[in-house]
């Protein structure tokens, strides 16, 4: 069965997209080394077969971005909500969602951004998850970066110990993907303003 190149190239856009804007040269090196650089092959191998397998099950229609905004708490683990937006955004067919809030103590020297992403389970979701296609275990001097599981969805999280800052990225129902990024915090307190959100009422959504 021949895969439809368009699909491929929907969800290796966002990935694309993500890897070539901005950042400093330091930022850009940060990159190189990462999950998406180290493990493209295997990633788009998988992104063909579940680009396929999506052409042959359809997509789901992509959620208001106010529904996802009202699954953003107000605190995250004890850091005060400064701010709360939301978008829809299309391309080439495929709509994606982005609740996204703020979080910071009274110096912003503690800080956590926590977004929610509906893809609608469209092959475009690939590229915004293409950790979740393999499996990896680094460690450094400085930090790890690994995938893995939290409860029956698929994880990758990073953390550098010397910048005291990191993420961890859920993959919910194979459409939603939830970003939780820190920076002046520990992962413990990352990891815990993931549990602030109710994960199990975003699979339920539709």
């Amino acid at each position: 069965m021949r895969i439809n190149l368009h699909l491929l190239w929907a969800g290796l856009l966002p990935v694309m997209l993500l890897t070539g804007c901005g950042g400093s040269k330091e930022e850009e090196k940060k990159e190189d080394e990462s999950v998406s650089a180290m493990s493209a092959v295997n990633a788009m191998k998988e992104m063909a077969t579940q680009a396929q397998e999506m052409k042959k099950n359809g997509s789901n229609t992509t959620l208001d971005f106010r529904s996802l905004k009202e699954l953003l708490p107000e605190e995250a683990d004890g850091l005060a909500r400064k701010e709360a937006t939301g978008e829809k955004n299309g391309a080439a067919g495929f709509t994606i969602s982005t609740a996204t809030g703020k979080y910071a103590n009274t110096d912003d020297s503690e800080t956590i951004e926590l977004s929610i992403v509906d893809g609608g389970g469209s092959p475009m979701m690939m590229g915004l998850a293409a950790w979740s296609m393999i499996e990896m275990d680094k460690e450094t001097e400085n930090g790890y970066e690994k995938t893995g599981k939290i409860g029956d969805n698929k994880s990758y999280e990073k953390y550098d110990n010397k910048n005291k800052e990191g993420e961890i990225d859920v993959l919910v129902n194979k459409r939603f993907v939830v970003s939780v990024k820190g920076r002046g915090v520990s992962m413990d307190k990352i990891k815990a303003a993931l549990e602030d959100v109710d994960l199990p009422k975003l699979a339920e959504l539709k």
